[in-house]
């Protein structure tokens, strides 16, 4: 298949999920492309061309750092590609992590990527979906109330401060907007820098107050979905535990310094993902991440989920293989139905 990845910038990004993942649509022979957020090209009553390297099928390298190091050399030129003539467009790019100079870029790969679906081009996530759920955590809201912490969504101080006491003196604060675990907050019974964490919020928009959830001390666990299930490979689940070493750090992510830990199916998070996975299923939603504490679900990730970098450090399969398997699966529907599948039912179509 001829699969392209769309990336936030090829020169800054770091060997995560995005990379390892093509890798191995490469390895795999694979006709695989790769390009910046920034590498739309349209004209009118055409085509949409792509500006990006296609990865030729003679790197040598020992590991996935050698190997995006060769992608990212000069040698490799940039070319433009009609994007009609692609199988699979991966949209990998976290518009939620561009910075304040690079606004254009927050929405720009998912308006690209309608136009590229209403060619018949395959794109993963289903690419109205995304722009619906652009807001991931108002997105979050649309599910089910039993698993979720109770929360509230607000500009105003006055409702913040209700929703705290209510809450038994004990919240978290972050923006509507943001992902990584930036400008996320405690406000406690001593109430400490309230004043100044809801103005440095209000500035980024909307703010999202939730219920404050004990257990989080002890790490969350980020659970990846394929197709609405548990990403699974060789009998192993990819459910990683991401516990922080410092103890009085109520944030988990990967990005901050916690470490990941391999994590066991509960009964709790097997009730998470049969009541998320319908709506996920529906909306066309082919990689998500979810991540957990106890018996809640305290976020989704549908935009860039990441995860399957850490997965062979503690012991689980890398689960590449079963992610690009599933994507050449899809296409291969998609020419014996005859382009009858729409993209949304290919997306999450086992």
């Amino acid at each position: 298949m001829k699969i392209c990845f769309v990336i936030s910038d090829i020169e800054t990004e770091p060997c995560g999920t995005s990379v390892v993942l093509l890798k191995k649509a490469y390895e795999r022979g694979n006709d695989v492309y790769v390009m910046n957020v920034g590498g739309f090209n349209f004209v009118h009553g055409a085509p949409l061309n792509l500006h990006c390297k296609k990865i030729p099928k003679s790197l040598k390298y020992n590991n996935v750092e050698e190997f995006f190091d060769q992608v990212k050399d000069d040698t490799i030129p940039y070319t433009t590609e009609n994007s009609a003539d692609l199988d699979v467009l991966f949209l990998r790019n976290n518009p939620t992590e561009e910075s304040d100079d690079r606004h254009w870029a927050e929405h720009s790969a998912i308006a690209f990527a309608r136009m590229i679906q209403q060619q018949g081009v395959l794109v993963l996530n289903d690419a109205n979906a995304m722009s619906h759920s652009f807001i991931d955590k108002l997105y979050f809201e649309e599910l089910p109330q039993i698993i979720k912490p109770d929360s509230l969504i607000t500009r105003n101080k006055e409702d913040l401060l209700q929703f705290w006491k209510k809450s038994g003196k004990k919240m978290v604060l972050k923006p509507l907007e943001g992902s990584g675990g930036q400008d996320v907050y405690l406000i406690d019974e001593e109430k400490k820098n309230f004043n100044q964490i809801f103005t440095a919020l209000i500035t980024k928009g909307y703010i999202i107050a939730q219920e404050f959830l004990p257990k989080v001390s002890e790490g969350d666990i980020r659970v990846i979905l394929m197709n609405g299930r548990i990403l699974e490979e060789g009998g192993k689940k990819a459910i990683i535990r991401r516990v922080n070493k410092d103890k009085a750090e109520f944030r988990s992510n990967l990005s901050l310094g916690a470490k990941a830990e391999p994590a066991e199916l509960t009964p709790e998070i097997e009730k998470i993902v049969k009541l998320t996975a319908p709506k996920l299923i529906r909306d066309g939603f082919f990689f998500v991440g979810l991540d957990v504490v106890d018996d809640k679900l305290i976020e989704i990730n549908v935009l860039s989920p990441g995860g399957l970098d850490y997965c062979e450090e503690i012991g689980l399969p890398d689960f590449t293989d079963t992610v690009i398997q599933a994507i050449e699966r899809k296409v291969e529907y998609k020419k014996y139905y005859k382009n009858s599948l729409t993209n949304k039912e290919l997306a999450s179509m086992h």
